[in-house]
């Protein structure tokens, strides 16, 4: 199988059909509830489409560059980027698409209205402050250079950064909103994992075994391919919730507030210098 008949038979497929989904939810009149009718689904699923291309990319190139991972040429169409082949820039977008498309599926059937009492700050803060501490250690592992951690570490020090952001704006919210997030992010999780380990066993890419901690799912997926994503599904999962949720622009509208007062207070002291 090549690089694009993969994409093609796992990604295309299942995209097509959500997106036949979709406009059947349409012709039956199943809107998005206003609890997350913030924004346009399309115009949030665009701007991740945008993020998640230049986010990775470099990323990614380093990955090739350093033999973190290979692909097998005679599968691909040799049309190269940098380091990386047309097929994986493809597949940063295809993967958001399908990940996003399924997430709005089920966003189309939550429950209307927003209740209140849902913010709690110890969440965030005590997420934030796990997540900072991985952040750290996957760091260190990079910079001691213990070779078998190299992949997971790279994975994690990329992703939890973006990822400490969303928490610390709204892991509240997302907490309030975790059937929802674990319904979005489980299911195309290990529908990704199970089509990774097919690509991986036909030799479409490769994962340099010194390079990871040789746990492998299924005697063939590394785990760390399996935690890639998890990750980036987290990503577009966490992003789009927090995007689209109302709780989230009650708490923007705070965070003006808090601001504009914040600079009002600050005047009388600008003036008596």
């Amino acid at each position: 199988m090549t690089y694009f008949g993969f994409l093609g038979l796992f990604l295309a497929i299942p995209i097509t059909i959500m997106l036949g989904l979709t406009w059947r939810d349409a012709r039956l009149g199943r809107q998005m509830p206003r609890r997350f009718g913030s924004y346009s689904p399309w115009a949030i699923l665009g701007l991740h489409l945008a993020m998640a291309l230049v986010y990775t990319t470099p990323w990614d190139n380093y990955l090739v560059a350093t033999s973190v991972w290979w692909y097998d040429q005679a599968k691909v169409t040799g049309i190269v980027l940098g380091y990386v082949p047309i097929e994986e820039y493809t597949f940063f977008l295809v993967q958001p698409i399908l990940t996003g498309l399924w997430l709005l599926f089920w966003m189309r059937r939550q429950p209307d209205g927003v209740q209140r009492g849902w913010e709690n700050g110890r969440i965030r803060l005590s997420a934030l402050a796990i997540l900072g501490v991985l952040w750290a250690v996957m760091v260190a592992i990079l910079v001691t250079g213990w070779a078998p951690g190299t992949y997971m570490a790279l994975i994690l020090a990329w992703a939890l950064l973006p990822i400490m952001l969303q928490v610390g704006y709204g892991g509240d919210i997302l907490w309030r909103h975790r059937k929802l997030v674990l319904l979005g992010l489980v299911p195309p999780t290990l529908f990704l994992a199970a089509a990774d380990t097919l690509a991986i066993y036909d030799g479409i890419w490769t994962i340099d075994p010194a390079q990871t901690i040789n746990w492998y799912l299924g005697g063939i997926l590394p785990f760390e391919e399996f935690l890639f994503f998890l990750i980036t599904n987290v990503l577009v999962t966490f992003g789009m919730t927090l995007f689209l949720a109302a709780e989230s622009q009650e708490r923007l509208a705070q965070l003006k507030t808090a601001v504009t007062r914040w600079r009002a207070s600050r005047l009388p002291i600008a003036s008596e210098k």
